[in-house]
This record gives C-alpha cells, sequence and structure tokens, in this order.
C-alpha cells in the first residue's frame, strides 16, 4: 500500500506572494512603532500645538482661557525678569556645553585606553548622574558655603578673599555650572566611550607602521571617526542645557536676585506660583524656539562638513 504525499497548492503568482510578505512585514512594523506613535501624538504632539493656541491666551487653569492676542508676546519684550533668564540660559548653555563635552571625551579617551581599573574608574565617572539631585545639590551648597565650606577653606590658603559662590550674583552662576558638569560629564562619557569602541583597531596599528604618534592618531583617525557620537551627544547636550531646572530649582532657586534664574524655572514660576498659564505657555514657546534654531544650525553645520 503507497503513502502518497499530501498536494500543496502552488501560488497563483510571484506578484501576489510578494505583496502578501510586504504587507505582513508592514503591519508587522506598523504595530511595533504604533505605541511609540501614539505615545508621541498624545503626550507630546497634541499638548505643543495647544500650547500654540494657550500662549495667545490669558488663562490661571480655571475657567475658559480668553483670547489676548499678541499680547502676551508685547508683555515678553517688556519683561526685565524674562530677559535676565534668558541671557542666564546663554551663559549656562555657552559655558556647560563646551566644558561637558571636552572633559566627557577626555574621559572617554583615557579609559577607553589600556588602563589599570578601568572599570573601576568608569562606574565613579557615571555615579553622579544616577545620584539623586537633591541630594547633590545639598552636599555641594555645603561645599560652596562662602564661611564653613571646604571648598573656600583651601582657596583661603592662597587667598584672603575667596568667591561666596551661591551667595554672589558674580560667582552664583559658575557655581550651578561646575555641579552640573560634573554630576552630566559621565553620562556623556558613557556615550563616547561606546563611540570609540566602534573604530576598528587596525587603522591605529596601520597607522603607527607609517610612523603616526599619538596626537596625529587622535585628530586624523580618533576625531574623524567619532563624528556622528560627537554630533548626537552634542545635540543632546545642548537641549538639556537650555532645558537645565532641577539643579538651579535645589541649589539656588534662581537666586541670589536672579542671577541663576533660567528659562525653564521661569516658566515654572509664571505657571505655577502666579497661576499664568497663558503668559508661561509664551514663555515656553520661546524657549522651544531657542532650542528649535540652535538644534537645526548644528544640523546643517554637520551637513556641510559631511559634504
Amino acid at each position: 500500500m503507497s503513502v502518497s504525499s499530501p498536494k500543496t497548492k502552488a501560488p497563483k503568482g510571484g506578484k501576489l506572494t510578494a505583496k502578501a510578505i510586504t504587507r505582513r512585514n508592514t503591519i508587522h512594523g506598523l504595530g511595533f512603532i504604533a505605541p511609540n506613535f501614539i505615545g508621541f501624538i498624545f503626550l507630546i504632539l497634541v499638548p505643543v500645538l495647544v500650547l500654540f493656541y494657550i500662549a495667545n491666551t490669558k488663562w490661571s487653569a480655571f475657567g475658559d482661557p480668553k483670547w489676548t492676542g499678541l499680547l502676551n508676546w508685547r508683555r515678553l519684550f517688556k519683561d526685565d525678569v524674562f530677559r535676565a533668564a534668558f541671557v542666564n540660559t546663554i551663559v549656562y548653555s555657552v559655558v556647560h556645553i563646551p566644558l561637558t563635552l571636552a572633559i566627557a571625551f577626555a574621559l572617554a579617551v583615557l579609559l577607553n585606553s589600556k588602563l589599570k581599573f578601568r572599570s573601576f574608574f568608569r562606574t565613579v565617572a557615571f555615579f553622579p548622574y544616577v545620584t539623586s539631585i537633591v541630594a547633590a545639590a545639598q552636599v555641594w551648597n555645603m561645599l560652596f558655603d562662602a564661611k564653613s565650606g571646604v571648598i573656600n577653606q583651601f582657596l583661603g590658603l592662597f587667598t584672603d578673599n575667596p568667591p561666596a559662590w551661591l551667595g554672589s550674583t558674580t560667582w552664583a552662576m559658575p557655581a550651578v555650572i561646575i555641579v552640573a558638569t560634573w554630576r552630566e560629564v559621565g553620562y556623556y562619557m558613557i556615550l563616547l566611550l561606546a563611540g570609540l569602541q566602534t573604530i576598528p583597531t587596525e587603522l591605529y596599528e596601520a597607522s603607527s607602521i607609517d610612523g603616526a604618534n599619538g596626537w596625529k592618531q587622535f585628530w586624523k583617525i580618533t576625531v574623524p571617526c567619532m563624528r556622528p557620537t560627537l554630533f548626537f551627544v552634542l545635540v543632546t547636550l545642548t537641549i538639556g542645557s537650555f532645558k537645565i531646572l532641577d539643579l538651579t530649582l535645589v541649589m539656588t532657586n534662581g537666586g541670589p536676585g536672579t542671577a541663576t534664574l533660567v528659562l525653564a524655572q521661569y516658566v515654572y514660576r509664571v505657571a505655577f506660583e502666579r497661576s499664568d498659564f497663558g503668559y508661561a505657555s509664551t514663555v515656553s514657546l520661546t524657549l522651544f524656539a531657542l532650542c528649535m534654531v540652535v538644534t537645526l544650525i548644528q544640523f546643517w553645520y554637520n551637513n556641510r562638513k559631511e559634504k
């Protein structure tokens, strides 16, 4: 008794099968990105679009917003506190971004070499980033204390008039920048370290045979190969610097005066302390425009360099 194998139907045409595979892959792909896409629409895109409307209204979060047209924007240009916060945000970013990037890159290069206990040093460098911002700020406040702080006690060995730090309108912002750099440099070091480990070692070996020293290898191999990672870190660092809030809020609360008041904290003050959500939305849009313009300039410059 012979057993016949079951007959299988051949597909009617190759085109139909290709379309079915494409349709299936598309459905699976949409299924994977749908949660993130839906979250982006309802949690980011819709609130931002609503923000454009609220920015032109007077609203205290109670009742209906009252349309005021360009009144909030005219008020913005006459607001001295807004101007101080805007300048402080620019100053903080201009100093913090290159300082953090330079230190993070130097640490990444150092800890990518054959260094003893490099895993331990990587952990130590990254640890401040996962430390509670409130606890870290309180410790740094004690270190920066003008009378009993360790920093001024050390500086007192070299000068009779050390800075007042957080009590001075001149030195409060540098103190905030020091703490912000200390806290964030480890995170960006990890990103740059990951980029460094993707560079083929054969490039360094070939350049060594050709007689290139370490400095030439850094500028001719490391920096060009790290350009995509450096660009990503630069954009991320820039956006984070413009949105700084938690550190200034805990360390100085924007003081003394308005010496460390930044745009994000000013938005917080206007919205939640004065219940003026319309004007707060106007300031928020200004901060959004600032981030967008700077980011677009960075993309334009990066694309130009790649060509």
